[in-house]
């Protein structure tokens, strides 16, 4: 499940896992896949050793809410609207809810996802910029504190709100973390994660 974070100029923003049979994530109406992500913030923590850097993420964007779709419908199994709709009818929400683990293995589905997200978004690259001597992250639209933008790693690094299934982690994630914490970097530091 997205989670809120607070962004320092869009007020509250959801970030997150929206479905347990894909390593797709959300920010708002941004979609990155986690392995991607991970690839992604290891160049970050290499290239926060020089201090400030700017560089990109590839994402799909979904510019309009009901292309996105309603989550908490789709979880309940009520309405199926939009991009969240169509990923809810193939993978549904668990009968039970011992069930409810991010899965592993979601990368497997890229395919399938990039087919669906392809009819209600774009793939496009956004920019990231990374101050160190106000120690804030721009991504795209969204100015965070590194502070924040830490938390947001550790829901990658936990599996989200229902944490990785059986506490197995996918070794993209794995290997994130090994950089992360080796490379001295400002924008990690401080940073932990821990296996719980």
């Amino acid at each position: 499940m997205p989670l809120a974070f607070p962004s320092l100029n869009h007020g509250t923003i959801a970030f997150g896992f929206f479905n347990i049979d894909t390593d797709l994530l959300l920010l708002e109406h941004y979609f990155v896949f986690a392995k991607d992500l991970c690839s992604s913030l290891s160049r970050m923590a290499h290239q926060s050793i020089k201090g400030s850097f700017e560089t990109s993420w590839d994402v799909y964007s979904i510019d309009r809410r009901e292309d996105i779709g309603d989550l908490m419908a789709a979880i309940h199994g009520v309405r199926f609207t939009g991009f969240i709709g169509k990923v809810y009818k193939l993978f549904p929400f668990p009968r039970k809810e011992e069930d409810f683990k991010q899965k592993p293995e979601g990368c497997k589905h890229r395919e399938v996802m990039e087919a669906l997200i392809g009819g209600y978004g774009m793939r496009r690259q956004i920019a990231i910029s990374a101050n160190a001597e106000n120690e804030t992250i721009t991504v795209a639209e969204y100015l965070f504190t590194k502070e924040v933008f830490q938390r947001l790693v550790e829901y990658l690094w936990l599996g989200g709100y229902p944490r990785w299934r059986g506490g197995v982690r996918p070794c993209y994630v794995l290997d994130m973390k090994k950089i992360l914490e080796k490379t001295a970097g400002w924008l990690f530091r401080g940073l932990t994660l821990r296996y719980s």
